[in-house]
């Protein structure tokens, strides 16, 4: 995947920016998840779709540690981008990780966890054309 941005300084909260920062904020996420090394990174846009966010981001760690290493790495970047208010829910524990910055809402999980709860599955709507999941190589 190539980077469209350079870093994630620059990048203000989405409500201060408007809609063009979507994106930057999205590719910002799926930056960080990638340099983390996490694994089957899912991305559905639902804007327009639900009042609760308007991306989902979902990926996988390999372990515990994994995952709760990728969390870490994500919020520093998510700091960095102006989001320093995130709230986190399942450090403790890190067989999944909820990271609700407003506009985007993060899953990490590990493998066995995501695939019990198959987040993207409910979110997703399959026989739709529209179909908002992007899966990420």
């Amino acid at each position: 995947m190539t980077n469209d941005f350079e870093g994630t300084e620059s990048i203000a909260p989405l409500h201060a920016q408007g809609a063009s920062a979507d994106a930057k904020v999205l590719q910002a996420i799926l930056n960080s998840l990638e340099d983390s090394k996490a694994e089957d990174i899912v991305s559905l846009d639902l804007a327009g779709k639900t009042s609760l966010t308007d991306y989902m981001v979902v990926a996988s760690g390999r372990s515990h540690r994994h995952v709760g290493a990728v969390a870490d790495h994500l919020l520093q970047d998510l700091k960095k981008a102006g989001y320093g208010s995130a709230r986190v829910e399942g450090m403790p524990n890190c067989d999944w990780v909820l990271i609700d910055i407003g506009d985007a809402i993060i899953h990490i999980f590990r493998p066995e966890v995501r695939e019990f709860y198959n987040v993207e599955r409910m979110w997703s709507t399959e026989n739709d054309s529209d179909s908002p999941v992007q899966y990420i190589s």
